[in-house]
């Protein structure tokens, strides 16, 4: 009595059929599983593009260079430790190191700002006029800072988008004179709205010259011990991903030349490359997905368990079938192809439904969420595999168990 696969699940979806909620509450393990696994995956690799999105947008083949070396299990030194980085540095750097495309350095404090009866605390960027190009990032209004603004220690600043709505809700802010610290600045540009990423609201500031900030605005803070200008941090852009390595070597050396640092003394200075963060973000989001992944996973394997106690529930209610058709001449491996093909019917239904759920909740999830999930094909083929690998496995016993019913002692059964 041959039987083909298709006509296996045929009857397959007949009898599931017939035990409609036995059916559908046997799935709903698996559903969640698969919905849960696809949620997740599509965040997670939601979260990756937008992190690779955010280091994107502040400039391309970029390399930082702080004081301070790298503390484990936090952010680089500052200026409480022994050295700082200066404006000598910089110009050495500028002057000196190869495979540049351009440089910008900056001061950084916070800043009390006033106009009228408006004020806000955000943080000032003393910069460069390459600053804004360095960083790809334009201006809404009027202009960014130029060489004459910083060679003439002007107090003109360029507001961020949320400072200029936090101080100017509803007027023009350009040619407006503010207060910072009680200093009067005189408003020249607004810069184009980056909005928040994962480090906050990146329009929460605001740029003056650099050498207005060390000079007119923050000289107590900006001096170092041995007299010069310091800087916050260097921003390097690399001619490309390929020159980085050999940039950075000679970078590296020049620096340890000016700091006058011994053989095997460590560096007083952390220098971060955008690929770097990029990788490091990317290997924590992978491993915290992956993690995730596999504790959705094991309502799966619950699911299955439902499966093969669901089937061997099946297989004690239709042992006197299951001899009638052995008794008229079906092989065993007749009866286990048809109860293997009911559990992995049962269970591939139950995980294109998770699908469905799924990719529903990772869709919701992006209508409030700065990062847009992504349900990826491979997710999809990955959930639709493994739902039939449960049902395979979990159904091999008892489809196994209805194979071997000796068919006169089934046709006996009550």
């Amino acid at each position: 009595m041959p039987i083909n696969f298709l006509e296996s699940a045929r009857l397959a979806i007949k009898t599931l059929i017939a035990n409609k909620l036995r059916a559908f509450l046997t799935m709903v393990g698996i559903s969640i599983g698969v919905g849960a696994v696809i949620a997740l995956l599509a965040i997670g690799v939601g979260v990756q593009r937008y992190i690779a999105e955010q280091f994107t947008s502040a400039g391309t083949n970029l390399v930082g260079v702080t004081p301070g070396r790298a503390q484990r299990g936090g952010p680089p030194g500052g200026f409480g430790n022994q050295t700082v980085l200066t404006v000598n540095d910089y110009k050495a750097i500028a002057a000196t190191v190869p495979h540049l495309a351009n440089t910008a350095a900056e001061f950084s404090a916070i800043g009390n700002f006033v106009y009228e009866g408006a004020t806000t605390q955000v943080q000032v960027n003393g910069a460069l006029p390459s600053f804004a190009e360095l960083r790809n990032w334009p201006t809404e209004l009027g202009r960014f800072i130029d060489e004459a603004d910083n060679g003439g220690r002007s107090r003109v600043v360029v507001l961020g988008a949320t400072a200029a709505k936090d101080l100017f809700p509803e007027e023009d802010p350009l040619d407006k004179v503010v207060k910072i610290n009680n200093v009067p600045f005189r408003v020249i540009g607004v810069m184009q709205s980056k909005g928040s990423s994962f480090l906050g609201d990146q329009d929460a500031v605001a740029f003056v010259p650099l050498a207005t900030a060390q000079e007119r605005l923050f000289q107590r803070q900006a001096q170092s011990r041995t007299g010069e200008r310091a800087v916050s941090a260097i921003y390097l852009q690399v001619t490309s991903e390929q020159d980085r390595p050999a940039m950075e070597v000679a970078l590296r050396d020049v620096l340890r030349e000016r700091h006058k640092l011994k053989e095997g003394d460590e560096d007083d200075f952390t220098i971060t490359s955008q690929t770097q963060l990029l990788d490091t973000f990317g290997q924590v989001t992978g491993a915290l997905t992956i993690f995730l992944g596999a504790i959705a996973a094991i309502s799966l394997l619950v699911g299955g368990i439902g499966i093969m106690n669901i089937m061997l529930v099946s297989v004690t209610e239709r042992t006197r079938e299951i001899g009638l058709r052995k008794a008229i001449g079906a092989k065993s491996r007749v009866i286990l192809g048809q109860f293997l093909t009911e559990a992995i019917v049962l269970s591939l239904v139950g995980g294109v439904i998770g699908i469905v759920i799924g990719s529903a909740i990772a869709l919701a999830i992006g209508t409030f969420t700065d990062f847009k999930p992504v349900v990826q094909p491979q997710a999809i083929a990955l959930a639709v595999g493994f739902s039939m690998a449960v049902g395979l496995f979990f159904g091999i016993y008892p489809a196994r168990r209805a194979s071997l019913l000796n068919p006169i002692d089934a046709l006996r059964y009550e």
